[in-house]
C-alpha cells in the first residue's frame, strides 16, 4: 500500500546540526529535479526579500520564511514526519504509533512537496516554505515542473499494490496515476453531513477533511490491514466504523472515488 499525503503549510523548526544531504533522500530518481528546485528557491530567497515573498505568496507576518529558505543548505534537519505539522498530522500521530505501525508508515507514506517532489517520513529535511502552487522564476509552476520526473518515479514506488490518494488539489497536479496504477488507486473526499431544516446537506470542511484523513491512515497502520485494492480498502474502512460511499470507475484506467461521510469531528 502506498499512501499519498499533502504536506502542511506550518512546519516544525529546529533540527540536528547535520545539514541537508540530497543524496540521502528516498526516491533518488527525483534527485536532479530536487537540486534544481532547491537552487532556484535559495537563489530567489537570497536576493530581494519583497520579490521572494511575492513569489512564495507570503504575507507580511511570514517574511521570516524567506530568510529560512535562503539558509536551507546549512539548516538543521529532522525526519519529514516531524517537520510536517497541522491537523492531519496531529490526527495521524506518528510519534505515538507502536513500533510495527511506525515501520509500516515508513514503508507506505509518501508526502508530496513543492520543494522535494515527494519524501518518505524518515527522510531528513530542513523546515522550508514552498508550496506546489508556487511559480519559481526559472522553473515556472512547480506542479507542472514535477510531472516529468514523477511520471517515471511514482509508478515504480506504487509497485503492484493499493494507492490511497489523500492529497489536496494543488498536489495532485504533480502526478496523476494512469493506466493500471489508476485502477488500483482510491481518492478520498471527506464530507460533513448536517441536517438543516430537516434536509441533509453535505459539504467539504477543511478541518473535518484533514482530521478524518489522519485518523483513517492511523487506523490502517495500527490495525495491520493490508488492503490489496480499492474494494478491500472500502471493506477495511467500514470495519473501522467509517461511513464510506464508493464509486467504482465506469472506464478502465480511472481511480475509485470514495466519499467518507462524517457528522462530527
Amino acid at each position: 500500500m502506498l499512501v499519498l499525503l499533502p504536506p502542511s503549510e506550518g512546519k516544525a523548526t529546529g533540527g540536528s546540526r547535520s545539514p541537508l544531504d540530497l543524496g540521502s533522500l528516498s526516491l533518488p530518481g527525483l534527485g536532479e529535479a530536487r537540486a534544481r528546485v532547491l537552487d532556484e528557491l535559495v537563489t530567489l530567497c537570497s536576493g530581494d526579500e519583497a520579490k521572494a515573498a511575492e513569489v512564495l505568496g507570503l504575507s507580511a507576518g511570514l517574511r521570516g520564511e524567506v530568510a529560512k529558505n535562503a539558509a536551507l543548505r546549512s539548516a538543521g534537519t529532522r525526519p519529514a514526519g516531524e517537520i510536517y505539522t497541522g491537523v492531519l498530522y496531529d490526527a495521524l500521530g506518528l510519534a505515538s504509533l507502536p513500533a510495527p505501525a511506525l515501520a509500516r508508515a515508513e514503508r507506505s507514506l509518501l508526502v508530496f512537496s513543492g520543494l522535494w517532489g515527494a519524501v518518505r517520513i524518515d527522510d531528513r529535511i530542513p523546515s522550508y516554505r514552498c508550496s506546489m502552487g508556487v511559480k519559481l522564476p526559472g522553473l515556472g509552476a512547480l506542479g507542472a515542473f514535477w510531472r516529468t520526473p514523477m511520471a517515471t518515479v511514482l509508478p515504480e514506488a506504487a509497485g503492484t499494490g493499493l494507492v490511497l490518494d489523500l492529497r489536496s488539489a494543488a498536489y495532485t497536479t504533480a502526478w496523476k496515476p494512469k493506466g493500471e496504477v489508476a485502477e488500483r488507486t482510491a481518492t478520498v473526499r471527506v464530507l460533513q453531513s448536517k441536517i438543516v431544516d430537516g434536509v441533509e446537506k453535505r459539504s467539504v470542511v477543511s478541518h473535518f477533511n484533514k482530521a478524518t484523513k489522519g485518523r483513517m491512515v492511523r487506523d490502517l497502520l495500527t490495525s495491520g490491514a493490508e488492503p490489496k485494492g480499492p474494494a478491500e480498502l472500502v471493506e477495511a474502512l467500514r470495519g473501522f466504523g467509517y461511513e464510506v460511499e464508493a464509486t467504482a470507475p465506469e472506464r478502465t484506467g480511472r481511480p475509485w472515488a470514495l466519499d467518507v461521510v462524517v457528522t462530527e469531528l
